[in-house]
């Protein structure tokens, strides 16, 4: 019985998968601007690629959680632990892609903050 339930399990997790497949997981934005050396131009042009990464990533999260819906309502039998299972594997996922855009976001702001005190000190009359 244990073998039939790890067999359900790892199909569960590999049908999972690939249909998420269809969704695509946004690459995040590469180096941001150096915010002590940064142009106002090269921050606006970095805070437009965080912004766009967390819209896709929004999209990203929508589009597994809709595909993990139709993956349930669409399965005749499932146990209560399959099903719990298979909700464990999809909050992991939503769980790492909020890691991610948090961490992104994150490094984007320390080079913002860093921009902002240097232009806010060279601004300051004397």
């Amino acid at each position: 019985m244990k073998q039939l339930f790890s067999a359900l399990i790892l199909g569960c997790g590999l049908a999972v998968t690939q249909a998420n497949a269809a969704c695509d997981y946004p690459v995040a934005p590469g180096k941001f601007p150096d915010g002590n050396q940064a142009s106002k131009d090269e921050m606006l042009t970095a805070k437009k690629s965080v912004v766009k990464y967390n819209t896709d990533m929004d999209a990203y999260l929508t589009c597994i959680r809709s595909e993990f819906d139709t993956k349930v309502a669409a399965m005749d039998k499932v146990t209560p632990e399959q099903k719990a299972e298979m909700e464990k594997v999809q909050t992991q996922k939503q769980n790492a892609a909020l890691e991610e855009v948090t961490a992104v976001t994150e490094r984007f702001n320390e080079q913002l903050r860093a921009w902002k005190a240097k232009n806010v000190a060279e601004k300051k009359p004397s």
